[in-house]
């Protein structure tokens, strides 16, 4: 018998082993790991948290080794350690969304000037594949999610249909075609702060728009599409992620609309009546009485607007020039998200 007859095949090794999501991974070496290890000053035993529901315990080693897996350039750990702690305080519920049977996934979007730095995408394509610091950033999670949470379909996850987020979710904004100011200021950071925003979300779903050349009945065909009977945002409190492309924000801000007063009309205008829920979809009259707002379910004209409390939808500017926006619906009502600064030693 030859000796190449006992050679092992290092992707099929890792692809026999669930270590990974179903593609090949970069097989982590003690040389590889030694520099992607040198992105940072941390200490590789840090803990940094447990991933649920399995509860392993992720280090800054561990971490590395599985960015190292997905595709990470060294430089792009230090924003793989800064998701980490996020995604895994209590309210964002990485736990309920590991078990869940809705197909949602934490979509991080990363601002400030490290994302340009290191080549994160939010132009043409931005939620789709070509992009190696998206692709792997988000991949890097997954596969954490994965092997150290348990997060497997079929065995602590229960999800019907999963998502193609559930590959990959990360992206940045399109700072350069945005006419207004990035996420991360809206909420209170300057524009040198590295900031990490995390929402449990689906698969976007576009609207395509090119007739509309005023904000009104543009924001009026934007809100439709956020306010789906089947989705649980109109049924429960629950994050939206609304990414304008720069020529539907364009058309806004030409007309002089600010981000404030686009968020505001959406947060205010999108909903439907008691009576149009009625119809289909999710609706429980129970549900309704369990709203962080007062709402008549009794009362077929009451107006239940789709964003619950208006920290709840996340507005960027985001993809290539066109007459399109995308839609990303959130969970059950189970996560809230969540943001933070990281640190790049």
């Amino acid at each position: 018998m030859s000796l190449q007859s006992f050679a092992v095949d290092e992707f099929e090794f890792f692809l026999d082993k669930q270590w990974s999501d179903g593609l090949p991974v970069v097989t982590p070496t003690e040389a590889r790991l030694a520099r992607m290890l040198k992105a940072t000053q941390r200490d590789p035993d840090e803990v940094l948290g447990q991933i649920p529901p399995a509860m392993e315990p992720v280090t800054v080693r561990s971490a590395a080794i599985h960015a190292l897996m997905a595709g990470c350039k060294p430089e792009y750990l230090p924003v793989v350690l800064g998701a980490l702690p996020l995604l895994l305080e209590e309210k964002f519920n990485m736990n309920g969304v590991q078990g869940t049977m809705h197909g949602v996934a934490p979509l991080m979007i990363i601002t400030g000037p490290y994302a340009k730095k290191i080549g994160l995408h939010g132009g043409n394509g931005c939620f789709g594949p070509g992009f190696r610091a998206n692709a792997s950033i988000g991949r890097a999670i997954r596969l954490m999610m994965m092997n150290l949470g348990g997060g497997i379909a079929g065995l602590a996850s229960a999800t019907i249909f999963a998502t193609p987020l559930r590959y990959s979710a990360c992206l940045t904004e399109n700072s350069e075609k945005s006419p207004w100011e990035s996420l991360s200021i809206t909420k209170g950071y300057a524009p040198e702060d590295n900031v990490i925003t995390c929402v449990m979300v689906e698969s976007p779903r576009l609207c395509f728009d090119d007739v509309s050349q005023e904000p009104i009945r543009l924001l009026t065909g934007i809100a439709d599409s956020m306010c789906a009977m089947g989705s649980w945002n109109m049924h429960a409190r629950s994050d939206m992620v609304v990414a304008m492309g720069p020529q539907h924000a364009s058309i806004c801000a030409n007309a002089g609309w600010t981000y404030a007063r686009v968020h505001e009309w959406l947060v205010k205008q999108a909903g439907r009546t008691v009576r149009g829920l009625k119809d289909g979809g999710n609706w429980r009259r129970e549900r309704a009485l369990g709203f962080p707002i007062s709402v008549d379910p009794d009362d077929d004209d009451c107006f239940i607007p789709v964003i619950k409390q208006a920290d709840d939808l996340q507005l960027i500017v985001a993809g290539g020039w066109g007459p399109c926006t995308a839609i990303c619906h959130g969970w059950s009502g189970g996560s809230s998200a969540v943001h933070g600064t990281y640190d790049l030693s």
